[in-house]
């Protein structure tokens, strides 16, 4: 028996027949954003094949963060890379232009496992071997913030660098140079995505910081509550 697939988006649900497989993008089974040019036309497909339901990337430039509930599980779905579906429940983000989307996939009767994600007292948070300190978290919950705010909506904006420096009352340089060091030490675990290429950043880093951290639950709606109750106008000296 095929277990039964839905798909999740802004609380439209969406049963997926496994005889024909669902498509997702700007011309798709599932239409995330007519307007958006920057977004495939058809960009991600799910179907079932030799016995497992699939997430593929059909597109030719886009890549995808797939996630489990719990943040157990998290992977970068490259243009024509594809992943079994083995979790009851999966969220995927991914961004095109400036603009983050986000949807859910639900499987009955399906293997999962988990890992451990630990968060202490003091309010550092222990990612693998990576410690972030409540700073950092301030961080990614700023480049997050409107993606969070607006998931049942299901798209969000990344901030600019400048937008997000104003928002904490940093400076750019500060913003910048912590943001270099998140994504190198993350790159240094093997996050994917984070470079460009050998020692330079991406210019899509942020956006894909933010895939990354909700995916695996490092933020939460929780954290916004770290951010400053309104904007800030930013510092002009370094810190």
């Amino acid at each position: 028996m095929i277990p039964s697939l839905t798909v999740d988006f802004c609380s439209e649900i969406y049963p997926v027949d496994p005889t024909r497989g669902f498509t997702i993008g700007r011309e798709a089974d599932l239409i995330l954003d007519e307007a958006n040019p920057f977004l495939h036309r058809v960009f991600l497909r799910v179907e079932w094949d030799s016995g497992l339901w699939w997430l593929r990337n059909v597109g030719s430039a886009l890549s995808a963060t797939v996630s489990s509930n719990q943040g157990e599980m998290q992977a970068w779905l490259s243009p024509m890379g594809q992943l079994p579906l083995v979790f009851p429940f999966v969220c995927v983000w991914f961004t095109a232009a400036e603009t983050t989307y986000e949807f859910e996939i639900h499987i009955e009767d399906t293997p999962w496992e988990t890992v451990d994600v630990e968060q202490a007292a003091s309010g550092e948070l222990t990612i693998g071997t990576l410690t972030l300190s409540v700073e950092q978290r301030i961080l990614v919950a700023a480049l997050a913030e409107d993606v969070l705010r607006h998931q049942n909506r299901g798209a969000g904006t990344i901030p600019t660098s400048a937008q997000a420096a104003a928002r904490l009352g940093w400076s750019v340089t500060k913003l910048n140079r912590k943001l270099d060091y998140l994504c190198g030490k993350l790159a240094d675990m093997g996050v994917r995505g984070l470079h460009g290429g050998p020692g330079r950043l991406a210019t899509s880093r942020k956006a894909r910081l933010v895939e990354y951290c909700l995916g695996i639950q490092m933020v939460t709606v929780d954290d916004l509550s770290l951010l400053p109750t309104s904007p800030i106008v930013p510092v002009d000296q370094e810190q």
